[in-house]
């Protein structure tokens, strides 16, 4: 899971579905119909949905407080005359489609039509944002004082995240009265379009390619020592998150850099918004300044003599066009931050041109030039086994042909070679005088699986260390892909992606159970991205009847992560054992995923045992 998808071209979508049109039946109404005194929370109503959706409305009086001159372009009005009801809110999003003719602190009178705009589609599951559109926008007067920002802090923001869904609407939240005082979704959607403020927060996603970090109102939530907010449960969504962008344009402003654990300190003040790409953001016209923790990347300890150090490290659609720069600092990662580890399982490794799609799909060059790197780096000189994929049938970048690769270092540890496995033959396993063995080593588990189609197919190799066999399978599962977000207005958001990834862990379970029946002490790790979280369904799957145990369980609850999505400290990357594993240390090593420099979005894994 590498976050959201072609950011440019779904921002182009953006603008060009400005109105959802299919959220609600259009119908019309005007002044004539005696709508010349509605207010704009009267267009906003007591639901995520405008009572007035699909109708023309006139004289819509307020305030500006924000102007948007690039993306969805427009500008967001604030009644200063509010009503008395905390759950309509007094500002709204006025959509022009080109630069806006107004200025912050214009009084004006807007003409124009309601609608409920989906960022992302109607399918995407995300909720609605109420606006103005195709407007006549008459200026009254300039200068004037903006409406008081309310303040998002950790007194104003309820516990619990949001209301179960309605059923006899197909789990949507949508026709739900808000609750602002009871849920955290509820009330954000109160102040949809109003003037906020936070004052000085804690940083909790670092700033990404697109100008925008995440913070957090509450402190205490989750936190770990680095500080991140943890992602523990589907029930503990961390409800103080808040993205902040900025209203200015790069060119006249640039974005602040800030990783994980740094402070947005002062005051981050303008209009609330709701987009596909982390749902209630704060577009700042006054931010405040960020303030560095000087956030140290970890470094794991080296493997003793007698200890066995197995990785896994997703190294985000690495291959030969990347610029040196990543190789270099791929492999520094891997020589001081992971210690050499004996076995280092590899995820997303490209073919030998990367996205080219013209049927190549051979990965010698890309595994030449980072295993070069890392011996330059003062690693070993690492070989290397893989099994190459068929031609764009294993996802990911079209023509790239992610693969997943073992290195492993031959000073320390030997692989077993056994012929004959291919992008569809899979490895079985067989009873070696009553020690569990390999049919073919490196081979891929059950390639023909339906559960595989357009996915990573898992590879599984046999090594020997001081005389004692290791079974180690690397994994990539299933993407996260077509799950709806945290804040859909469908309450559990779907998650479709896991019926997929179910299938896989099942899989892969099941082969680990055939080697613990032949031999009930081997050895076995189940290691790489498995794209999902360690309470989830994929989890238990893979564990079922005791035949793997995820090792992160094995940190206390705040170190559980190993990425940092919309400002979530979450569980992607994982290494489980066999019981025939014991004694073990696990290292979730925090190099990338809370940084804005970034050389992958995943932090690498390692377990060291004695065999």
């Amino acid at each position: 899971m590498t976050g959201p998808i072609s950011r440019s071209a779904a921002v182009a979508a953006v603008v060009a579905s400005a109105l959802a049109a299919g959220l609600l039946a259009g119908t019309t109404a005007s002044a004539a119909d005696g709508e010349t005194s509605l207010r704009i929370h009267d267009i906003q109503g007591t639901t995520r949905i405008s009572p007035y959706a699909g109708k023309q409305v006139t004289g819509i009086e307020g305030i500006v407080t924000g102007v948007r001159s690039y993306g969805s372009k427009g500008f967001w009005i604030q009644d200063p005359q509010a009503d008395d009801d905390a759950a309509t809110s007094e500002g709204v999003f006025v959509f022009t489609g080109s630069n806006p003719t107004v200025a912050v602190g214009d009084a004006v009178k807007v003409n124009g039509l309601v609608g409920e705009y989906v960022p992302g589609g109607l399918n995407s599951g995300n909720q609605s944002a109420t606006q103005i559109s195709k407007p006549t926008v008459t200026v009254v007067s300039s200068g004037n004082p903006l409406p008081e920002a309310e303040h998002i802090n950790e007194y104003s923001v309820p516990e619990q995240y949001a209301p179960a869904g309605d059923a006899a609407a197909g789990g949507s939240i949508n026709g739900l009265a808000l609750a602002p005082d009871t849920y955290a979704l509820d009330y954000y959607e109160s102040l949809e379009g109003m003037n906020v403020r936070i004052g000085t927060s804690r940083v909790v996603g670092a700033t990404d390619p697109y100008a925008e970090l995440w913070v957090t109102v509450k402190g205490w939530e989750n936190s770990n020592k680095r500080g991140g907010t943890v992602y523990g449960s589907y029930e503990s969504q961390n409800t103080g998150r808040l993205q902040v962008q900025q209203l200015a344009p790069l060119a006249q402003q640039p974005f602040p850099v800030a990783n994980v654990g740094d402070r947005l300190t002062g005051t981050t003040e303008g209009p609330l918004d709701f987009n596909q790409f982390g749902g209630y953001t704060l577009v700042a016209r006054t931010l405040g300044t960020v303030v560095s923790k000087n956030l140290p990347r970890e470094t794991t300890r080296a493997q003793k003599p007698g200890e066995l150090a197995v990785a896994t490290y997703n190294v985000e659609n690495l291959d030969p066009s990347d610029p040196q720069e990543k190789f270099d600092a791929l492999a520094k990662a891997v020589v001081e931050n992971l210690a050499s580890p004996d076995i280092l399982a590899l995820e997303e490794i490209q073919d030998n041109n990367g996205a080219k799609n013209d049927g190549t799909v051979a990965a010698d060059q890309t595994l030449t030039k980072f295993t070069d790197a890392i011996k330059a780096a003062g690693g070993p000189a690492y070989a290397w086994r893989s099994i190459d994929p068929e031609n764009n049938k294993d996802g990911g970048e079209p023509g790239g042909n992610i693969r997943q690769v073992f290195l492993f270092n031959p000073d320390r540890v030997s692989f077993t070679d056994r012929d004959g496995g291919n992008a569809t033959t899979g490895t079985g396993v067989f009873d070696r005088e009553g020690h569990a063995a390999l049919t073919h080593s490196p081979g891929r588990i059950d390639p023909a699986n339906t559960a595989w189609d357009s996915s990573r197919k898992p590879l599984a190799g046999e090594f020997v260390f001081r005389g004692r066999t290791v079974f180690v399978i690397a994994n990539h599962f299933g993407s996260k892909g077509g799950d709806e977000a945290l804040t859909s207005h469908h309450q559990p958001p779907a998650r479709p992606s896991e019926a997929k990834r179910l299938l896989q862990a099942q899989a892969v379970n099941t082969f680990v159970k055939d080697l613990i029946q032949v031999q009930r002490n081997a050895r076995v790790i189940t290691l790489g991205d498995i794209n999902d979280f360690e309470f989830s369904g994929t989890t238990k799957a893979l564990t079922d009847g005791g035949a793997l145990y995820p090792a992160i369980m094995s940190l206390p609850r705040s170190e559980r992560y190993s990425y940092v999505y919309q400002g979530n400290s979450q569980v992607l990357d994982q290494i489980l054992t066999s019981p025939g594993v014991k004694n073990f240390s696990y290292d979730s090593v925090h190099i990338n995923a809370e940084f804005s420099d970034q050389n992958s979005d995943h932090d690498p894994q390692v377990l060291r045992f004695i065999p």
